[in-house]
């Protein structure tokens, strides 16, 4: 290369390093100051300290060995080489190599060392955690270890081995390559192929390959604990692991030992050729494929197949335990709910602990109507999806659908969306929105109890009312904040003193202005702060307008999400944060997730697979593809939706993970539980993200016995959602305010049904509380041969009810469509209630969903259903038909004849015809259970007929017996014909 070529290149590689190294720079300057502004930065500095202490260790380490080898080959180089054409051809190499051989040696010794170093920096975590390892308290069943030693230790060890598999390995490729060219090593020639030197030389390096494949069987022998069993298609080592693979990795071990202590005697002292140490290495590979593969696959084979629900019964019963463990069900409280009360009890009309807390606005339906109604200006918005919460107002604690009133940057004008408006103008969202969650007014519009700006907004019956007390309403850190061009505002007074940001509008058509005093915001007013953050947004705006003076202040990393995740990197956030009034101020609450993939026998799990349902980014965030086995909800984060503060409280008081970072931060990072203030607690709710992992599992691990889980007969699942079960996608579960069986009051909880797996009927309701400050699960259990519909079932029943199906058809038109709200599932009265809200949206532009009316069911979802327009008078109306005898009256035992009252006996012409009607109502009660609608009605036409045969057998006899209830069944459908006249 000519002179001025290099030149050139030199000054291309300069650019390069300069902007890349300027880039570096300006981020970590920038994100200092950001930590320094949230009061964090302990953070920032171990984090970075840690990983630039792995990057030096690391990739010095790999450096010198790789180095030191590449080096000592070419110490160990021949003086005198044979003459061959090989050699001469390698000759020129060496010329080029020879005169400057450290500095070739030190450049690819430094670019395999920055490789490593920059890989290594990435495991700043697991080497925190292993620095600051906390035991568990529990050991694991095979080789009694604490926990702890595969939650912290074992993943770094494990890296470990494998930095040193790669530096022996680079080590061998390239001392083989020097001592080739160099004529250490040749494949032409008289004489031996390789010198003395070089053999001792490379034979050693393979020993020393061979003595790690030795620890890596060792620490083989635990991640046995950790992988899948395909015997009980369970996580964990299972029968044939242990008693014939657990053992051959020991044989192995030593085989290894071996192995590396014959490659160096044998190359260099005995035989001095590389004939046995080949045969040795030979061997090592027979020894791993017959001991380590061959023989456990016969102990599965031959002893384990045959009998696997007894061999591996100790091995399903581990994983069941360290599972519910790991994932925190273990304490979860079931309860037999027989369901067994088909009628509405009179009770319900009464009920003042469930019916007057049923939630009928849909946070996502409704999200419109706030937009439309509380919008006030075109780019305010809400949010695809609004927040359930409780307030207590006027001394009466209810649910709340609550909402924030934030800039939605998108929906700006062309005029508006200019970088000083964007920017400098509208920062900021103005109120929290609330409307209670069992009211609506105004032909369904929800009844707003705080937000009001001071205009009035939809009509006079929905008109606020400042019921939330706010002191501080204005919001600069909200969920719409992560936005494209929304990431940062620039906040101050401009040059004359006069305040810029828009605040909210006034009076009739006019608009107040503010200037932000919070605490939140990095200082931007000097030259080198606007040179800086013009750098670091590529936007000259900084150093050219007058917008950025000597007041300004930039607030960025605004959405409480990004925030929380930033400050506490090594937590895994909720993907569903909300806000609360505390204490007048508004603040976003989150959940926070320490994790861990290496639990011994927990089943592994996917987070964004296992938290995905209809919500998932529409109105939640979806989690990270994380493969975890061990979750807590270890800490309750908060966000000040004003000034950006983000605190950090613990909440789990137990779990070593969260003991683990907090050491590592110095042990001030999370503040003690007992520091949490009442009224932030008062808050806090069941995490959603938590509670699908948790329900999932119970789905499966609900079932203790190994030999009934092995079975699988009684798993669940989560039904799809109801009014679209053919699209796949799972039922969100619900918050609810209610009281359910053995509750001594109500709750605020996160409710799901699930149903058996394959099957559509219910199995059983969950539910995740709060009780005295502790989380607590909950199952209410249906019985196996329970004829209770699950959701699909039962709105397709009371969707496809002849009745309701006409006035839903009246609801929907070319103009108008039916949208069906949160289908709740109500344990009552030793029964099921269930309630779902129905809504119509016009098809005109800037048409919300309203709440027109209310379809509920009791009892197996399709014997007494109506369509009311508020729940008041639905209940009304249930209640009404199981007084009224709507559907047949409860089944009699079936072990007696039917009479006619008193002891008359029935004729044989209407046994007969009861006999009909028993079998008929048998092939519906057996249509529903199988969820085969086409089946049930054929069936409920039989069983018309049937009914109209026994009406005209008793025509026939002149008698009046009772009506002919089939034995052991449920109702028959309302509107079913009576056989007993007047009946």
């Amino acid at each position: 290369m000519s002179r001025r070529g290099r030149v050139t290149v030199g000054v291309l590689i300069g650019v390069f390093l300069l902007f890349t190294l300027l880039g570096w720079a300006v981020e970590a300057w920038t994100d200092w100051l950001w930590f320094d502004e949230v009061q964090y930065t302990q953070v920032f500095t171990d984090v970075l300290t840690t990983r630039i202490l792995l990057f030096l260790a690391v990739g010095l380490a790999m450096a010198v060995v790789v180095g030191g080898n590449l080096y000592l080959a070419y110490r160990l180089r021949p003086l005198l080489r044979p003459h061959s054409a090989e050699q001469a051809t390698l000759e020129r190499y060496r010329m080029v190599l020879s005169p400057r051989i450290g500095t070739w040696i030190a450049a690819l010794a430094g670019i395999i060392g920055l490789f490593a170093g920059l890989s290594a920096q990435g495991r700043w975590s697991s080497w925190m955690l292993f620095r600051n390892a906390q035991p568990f308290g529990v050991k694991d069943p095979e080789f009694g270890v604490d926990i702890g030693f595969y939650v912290f230790e074992y993943p770094f060890w494990r890296y470990l081995l494998g930095v040193g598999f790669t530096a022996v390995v680079l080590s061998v490729l390239g001392a083989l390559a020097v001592h080739y060219v160099f004529g250490g090593v040749r494949l032409q020639g008289i004489g031996d192929r390789m010198t003395t030197a070089a053999r001792a030389h490379l034979t050693s390096l393979v020993a020393v390959f061979v003595l790690l494949k030795a620890i890596a069987y060792v620490l083989d022998r635990r991640a046995l604990l950790l992988s899948y069993n395909e015997g009980t298609k369970l996580y964990g080592a299972g029968y044939s692991d242990i008693n014939a693979l657990l053992p051959a990795k020991e044989i192995l071990a030593y085989i290894s030992i071996v192995v590396a202590v014959a490659i160096v005697l044998f190359s260099n002292a005995v035989m001095r050729n590389l004939v046995w140490p080949g045969v040795s290495l030979a061997l090592l590979g027979i020894s791993a494929v017959a001991i380590g593969g061959i023989y456990p696959w016969a102990v599965q084979t031959f002893e384990v197949n045959p009998s696997v629900r007894d061999k591996e019964r100790e091995y399903i019963e581990r994983s069941i335990t360290a599972t519910r463990d790991a994932f925190g069900i273990r304490d979860t409280q079931s309860t037999a709910y027989g369901a067994n009360n088909l009628r509405p009890p009179a009770s319900l009309a009464t009920d003042t602990t469930v019916v007057p807390n049923i939630r009928l606005l849909d946070p996502e339906l409704v999200s419109q109507a706030y937009t439309q109604l509380q919008q006030v200006r075109g780019f305010y918005d809400f949010g695809e999806k609004l927040d359930i919460d409780r307030y207590t107002i006027n001394g009466n604690t209810q649910d709340y659908v609550v909402g924030m009133r934030e800039i939605n940057y998108r929906e700006l004008t062309e005029q508006q969306g200019n970088w000083i408006n964007r920017h400098t103008v509208y920062t900021h969202g103005y109120g929290l929105v609330g409307a209670p969650a069992n009211r609506v007014v105004c032909g369904g519009q929800p009844y707003f109890v705080s937000g009001y700006l001071g205009e009035q907004t939809g009509e006079a019956c929905a008109a606020p009312q400042e019921q939330i007390p706010v002191e501080q309403s204005r919001i600069y850190y909200g969920e719409q904040m992560g936005q494209t061009g929304a990431d940062y505002a620039i906040v101050g007074q401009n040059q004359e003193g006069r305040n810029v940001e828009f605040d909210r509008p006034i009076g009739s058509g006019g608009e107040q202005y503010y200037t932000y005093d919070g605490q939140g915001g990095v200082e931007v007013g000097s030259f080198t702060r606007k040179l800086l953050y013009s750098i670091k947004e590529r936007e000259s705006n900084f150093l050219l307008s007058e917008a950025v003076n000597e007041n300004s202040k930039v607030l960025y990393v605004r959405n409480p999400r990004d925030r929380v995740e930033k400050v506490a990197p090594f937590l895994t956030i909720d993907g569903d944060p909300y806000p609360a009034v505390v204490d007048g101020r508004i603040m976003w609450i989150l959940d926070g997730y320490t994790t861990s993939g290496t639990y011994p026998y927990s089943e592994r799990i996917n987070l964004q697979a296992e938290t995905r349902d209809q919500l998932t980014g529409t109105g939640t965030f979806a989690l990270a593809r994380e493969d975890v086995n061990y979750i807590r909800n270890s800490v309750k984060a908060t966000v000040d939706a004003y000034d950006g503060t983000v605190t950090l409280y613990e909440f789990d008081e137990t779990d070593p993970v969260l003991k683990a970072w907090n050491k590592a931060f110095g042990g001030d990072l999370v503040r003690p539980k007992a520091d949490t203030p009442e009224a932030l607690a008062q808050h806090f709710r069941y995490p959603a993200d938590l509670f699908k992992v948790q329900r999932n599992m119970l789905a499966r691990y609900h079932v203790t016995d190994p030999g009934d889980f092995f079975s699988g007969s009684d798993f669940w699942e989560v039904p799809n959602i109801p009014d679209a079960p053919d699209t796949e996608v799972k039922q969100p579960p619900y918050y609810l305010l209610t009281q359910f069986p053995g509750q001594e009051s109500p709750r605020f909880q996160l409710t799901s049904a699930v149903t058996p797996l394959g099957r559509q009927n219910l199995a059983a309701l969950i539910s995740g509380s709060y009780v005295d400050g502790r989380p607590q699960l909950a199952m209410w259990e249906l019985p196996d041969q329970t004829a209770i519909s699950g959701p699909v079932q039962v709105h397709q029943r009371m969707t496809n009810n002849a009745t309701i199906r006409q006035q839903l058809n009246l609801l929907s038109s070319n103009q108008a469509q039916v949208e069906y709200g949160n289908l709740l599932s109500l344990p009552f009265g030793e029964g099921m209630l269930y309630v779902e809200p129905v809504y119509v949206k016009s098809n005109q532009e800037n048409a919300y969903p309203l709440l027109q009316k209310v379809l509920l069911s009791y009892g197996d979802g399709g014997s007494y259903v109506v369509l009311a327009d508020t729940i008041d008078a639905g209940i009304k109306q249930l209640v009404e038909q199981g007084q009224q005898g709507g559907a047949p009256p409860p089944p009699t035992s079936g072990e007696n004849p039917p009479t006619t009252g008193g002891n008359q006996t029935l004729t044989p012409a209407l046994a007969a015809a009861a006999d009909k009607v028993e079998s008929a109502w048998a092939e519906v009660k057996a249509a529903r259970a199988a969820g085969d609608f086409e089946r049930e009605g054929r069936a409920l036409k039989a069983f018309d007929d049937a009914m109209t045969e026994f009406q005209a057998a008793l025509n026939a006899s002149g008698g009046a017996p009772s009506t002919p209830a089939p034995s052991g069944s449920p109702n028959a459908p309302p509107g079913t014909p009576s056989p007993t006249p007047g009946g």
